[in-house]
């Protein structure tokens, strides 16, 4: 019986899934099986997963239903008392399992382990620093506002602990991270290794981002979240609202200018401007006015030679280092 599950859901991922599927080879933590979740690919995909020899590999092929489907797939057909998901385009440190599964041993009231986590671009340099967070213990009050987890490639969780809240729920996607860590946030705790063993990758389809069906899959969550939390943390639904503004706001003006996201931008600022009116004495908030206002009133070519003259504002990233999102 393994120790523990990895699952990998794929759809199209002959570009990087070798890559991804050595990472997890390569862990100093043997004692997994791997669940490739083939979501039916037409490209490659299964035929390089074919050539790796090595007999922790497993291959299930199912028709087309989506990423959350994908793993809860994966999840009943587990085997190990751990369960850990890795997107087909990201990568894991060698460590990462070993130390995840410390962390747990050594913390039994947890259920869920998240480390580090960096950016890497299409070929797999290192792009930078990206979420180091070190929020442990009860942390469902602090998720609410934030989700510091920051992706699916990241948890080790117990798993009669993802039986028991329901795996992840497709019709809140792509907010389904946030949701499943929210519901295992109100029952167990969280435990933090404080390394990046993540690392996660930033490609130029994170331009196609829908930040209207993030908005409403968003909304849905949070009022999943609320419905069930304790009338003691009723007064954070302001700064949860506004926070995921802010954040829907720079993914709108990311990547290559688009005027209708530029337009979305404005609205989203408003709903974070009115839910946290302290933005308004931000510097920040100029910046952003500026990208918004060149990717909504110019052509993309001419926005994007724009805003190519003011690096700070070159990506999600550098501006969200800018604003920092209320805390608890």
């Amino acid at each position: 019986m393994p120790l523990a599950s990895v699952i990998i859901p794929v759809f199209n991922g002959e570009r990087t899934i070798q890559e991804t599927i050595e990472s997890v080879l390569t862990q100093t933590l043997t004692n997994f099986e791997l669940l490739v979740i083939d979501d039916g690919s037409q490209d490659g995909t299964l035929e390089i997963v074919a050539c790796i020899p090595d007999s922790r590999i497993k291959v299930f092929s199912y028709p087309n239903a989506g990423q959350s489907t994908s793993r809860n797939r994966g999840i009943e057909l587990a085997k190990g008392e751990y369960v850990s998901f890795i997107d087909a385009d990201d990568l894991w440190t060698p460590d990462k399992l070993e130390a995840q599964l410390k962390a747990l041993q050594a913390n039994p009231k947890a259920a869920v382990v998240y480390s580090w986590t960096d950016w890497i671009d299409e070929s797999s340099q290192l792009l930078g620093k990206g979420s180091y967070n070190t929020e442990q213990g009860e942390v469902f009050a602090k998720l609410l506002l934030n989700d510091f987890v920051a992706n699916g490639s990241n948890v080790l969780i117990r798993r009669d602990a993802l039986t028991e809240v329901g795996g992840f729920d497709p019709l809140v996607t792509p907010a389904e991270d946030w949701d499943l860590w929210l519901r295992l946030a109100a029952r167990y705790e969280f435990v933090a290794v404080r390394s990046p063993q993540i690392l996660y990758r930033i490609s130029p389809h994170s331009a196609s981002f829908n930040v209207w069906k993030m908005e409403a899959s968003s909304l849905r969550v949070i009022d999943k979240a609320f419905a069930v939390a304790p009338e003691s943390l009723q007064y954070l639904k302001p700064q949860c609202l506004g926070n995921r503004y802010k954040y829907l706001t720079f993914k709108a003006i990311e990547g290559y200018p688009e005027r209708n996201k530029g337009i979305a931008a404005i609205r989203f600022l408003g709903n974070a401007i009115k839910n946290d009116p302290s933005l308004l004495r931000a510097k920040v908030i100029w910046k952003v006015l500026f990208r918004i206002a060149a990717i909504t009133f110019l052509t993309p070519k001419l926005a994007q030679a724009v805003i190519n003259k003011f690096k700070p504002l070159s990506n999600t990233t550098t501006l969200l280092g800018y604003m920092k999102l209320n805390t608890v």
